[in-house]
């Protein structure tokens, strides 16, 4: 079985697939991201749906890499007789999804093989295939898919199978598009011209990043990423481009991820209006606002990529999931939780959007004012958590800190941008909620503040509290809360978002068991900063680099015993969280010593 960090990722800001390190496209999802996967290999075996394209025989990869500021895979093989290159991308939707192969003979003469597994709906249809002149045409129920290229195939054991022998300097294109299959099938590609119209697309979005900190590189990677889990005719952005990939090998926590969190968005917002990207800030502001349209009680925590509410989560049970981790689920019954940290969320990113000159917006200012006039109340209520717990609702310190950075933009809205709102009022639930969460929200014997009212247990999403603005970091009870929390919660260097032990069961609902929890990891980085404590935030910042795998991807968590990333991958909230970060070390950076101890007139962002 292929690690999760051995994969690369290709996409056309509509979907994506994983591309293995042995040249097998293991999955793949046709015509959105949350669509029914036709290769699912990577969630069950070769026979539920794969793509290979490889040497024959004894071969060893030698490197890949993406090609300079783009999302273009390379993948290097050296055999006995020559060496050759696999360039795998996808180029940004034009009419119809397509997957694009090319085989680069570098040196001498390498004997390859490709063979392609279609089927359909994760793994359960297969398709029925036809021959056309240059390829091959599969479908079954509402998908199709034309398979093209000069390499002669044959079918065997409901597979299609070609070889063929590349000899330096010759370039042997494969495409592969999707099309509904009551449709005729699109016309062929080029594929040399996809490939120039992709480096032409990802170098003019890589020339308008304004980002020139310490971290280019790795910050414009992960923004690459970010943008490539961004669904274009929407704005929305999705938190990972897979389903089921487990927290914990051979457990149950598998999740499909393949929505829109408005928490996860609204942060990549943050990242990319900071870098500079505000056509991606308005395309989000747009959707956000389509998406939430409504009563504001029914604001769902997540969406589908068009605005979607309807995620039912159902388990897929003939497939066996990742190394055995059942069970496998599409859909996410999660959406239906109240969620009571959202609402700061969406809040703050449109408050965000002002400070940062984003165009006036009457309807974001509508929405906001409707939210604020729902959440008077119902930040008192009990919730599920930014953890999405499954157990009984409780009332989260996290999600009160939220509920006050959502009043807070409200009256931020009104003192400094001249917005028309009830500034009174809200500054009175702003200063009870604040009251409540400093009298409820802190143990004084632990010396920190703890999950939810009257618990002693800690949780990593405390770390915000200073981010979002609630206290400066250099406030005693923040700087006992990250002491605890590094006695607690931190395991080789790296944060877990709480104890699971039986009274975690209890909490979430679920048995225990996960890795390290990467973006928390990243906010205790920005607490060490803001703590003054530079040196010990830059070196946690270098080791979550290193963390990344050989093509900056980076999954959701860490196996520290296994040194393997776990969850879903690429994980966009991972990587907003490193892109935050770099931005928050650079401001610390080139602050003073007092400076960098003294409470920000913004919110850092986490």
């Amino acid at each position: 079985m292929t690690h999760i960090e051995d994969y690369g990722l290709i996409g056309d800001l509509q979907t994506a697939a994983l591309v293995g390190r042995d040249g097998s496209i293991d999955w793949a999802c046709f015509p959105r991201f949350d669509s029914g996967a036709c290769f699912a290999a990577l969630l069950g075996t070769p026979d539920h749906g794969r793509w290979i394209v490889a040497p024959r025989g004894d071969s060893w990869e030698t490197g890949r890499r993406y090609r300079p500021r783009t999302l273009i895979l390379e993948t290097d093989w050296e055999t006995d007789t020559g060496a050759v290159r696999l360039i795998d991308f996808m180029p940004p939707r034009g009419e119809a999804p397509d997957i694009v192969r090319i085989v680069e003979g570098l040196r001498g003469e390498v004997d390859m093989s490709s063979e392609l597994v279609i089927r359909f709906d994760y793994g359960s249809t297969i398709p029925w295939v036809r021959r056309i002149d240059d390829g091959r045409i599969a479908v079954a129920g509402p998908d199709g898919l034309s398979f093209r290229t000069p390499v002669e195939h044959r079918g065997e054991n409901m597979r299609t199978i070609g070889e063929f022998t590349v000899r330096e300097g010759e370039r042997v294109p494969f495409t592969l598009t999707w099309y509904p299959s009551n449709e005729r099938p699109p016309d062929a590609i080029d594929a040399e011209d996809a490939l120039q119209d992709t480096v032409d697309y990802w170098d003019d979005w890589a020339d308008r990043c304004s980002y020139k900190g310490r971290w280019q590189e790795e910050v414009h990677h992960s923004l690459v990423v970010l943008k490539s889990l961004t669904y274009a005719p929407t704005g929305g952005i999705v938190a990972a481009a897979t389903t089921s990939l487990p927290e914990k090998i051979g457990g149950e926590r598998n999740w499909d991820y393949r929505f829109c969190w408005l928490r996860d968005a609204t942060l990549t917002l943050l990242a990319f209006v900071n870098a500079g990207y505000l056509d991606e800030a308005r395309a989000w502001r747009v959707w956000l606002l389509r998406a939430a349209a409504g009563d504001p009680a029914a604001l769902q925590i997540m969406y589908g990529v068009a605005g979607e509410r309807r995620l039912s989560e159902l388990t897929l049970d003939w497939l066996p999931g990742y190394e055995g981790s059942k069970p496998v689920r599409v859909g996410n019954a999660a959406s239906a939780q109240f969620q009571l940290d959202v609402y700061g969320e969406v809040l703050d990113a449109l408050h965000q959007a002002r400070v940062r000159e984003l165009e006036v917006s009457k309807e974001a200012w509508s929405l906001q004012r409707r939210l604020l006039r729902y959440l008077e109340h119902a930040w008192k209520e009990p919730d599920e958590g930014i953890w999405e717990v499954r157990g009984a609702r409780r009332h989260f310190t996290h999600s009160k800190v939220m509920a006050w950075v959502a009043f807070d933009g409200g009256v931020q809205a009104v003192e400094r941008f001249g917005r028309s709102g009830p500034a009174d009022r809200w500054r009175e639930v702003r200063a009870e909620i604040h009251r409540e969460v400093l009298e409820r929200g802190f143990d004084v014997e632990l010396n920190s503040f703890t999950q939810s009212y009257g618990s002693k247990r800690l949780d990593a999403s405390l770390l915000v509290i200073p981010l979002v603005g609630f206290l400066p970091a250099d406030d005693p009870r923040m700087i006992g809360t990250v002491a605890a929390i590094e006695r607690d919660l931190v395991h080789d260097g790296l944060v877990y978002r709480y104890a699971h032990d039986e009274e975690g069961r209890i909490v979430d609902g679920l048995p225990p068991g996960e890795g390290a929890f990467l973006p928390c990891t990243f906010w205790l980085v920005d607490n060490l900063a803001l703590q003054g404590r530079l040196e010990e935030a830059e070196a946690l910042f270098q080791q979550l680099l290193d963390l990344r795998s050989d093509l900056g991807l980076l999954a959701e968590e860490w196996d520290s015993s296994t040194r393997r990333q776990l969850g879903n991958f690429p994980q966009a909230f991972t990587h907003v969280a490193l892109v935050n970060t770099a931005f928050n070390l650079d401001r610390q950076e080139e602050a003073s010593p007092m400076e960098q101890r003294a409470p920000h007139e913004e919110p850092t962002g986490y």
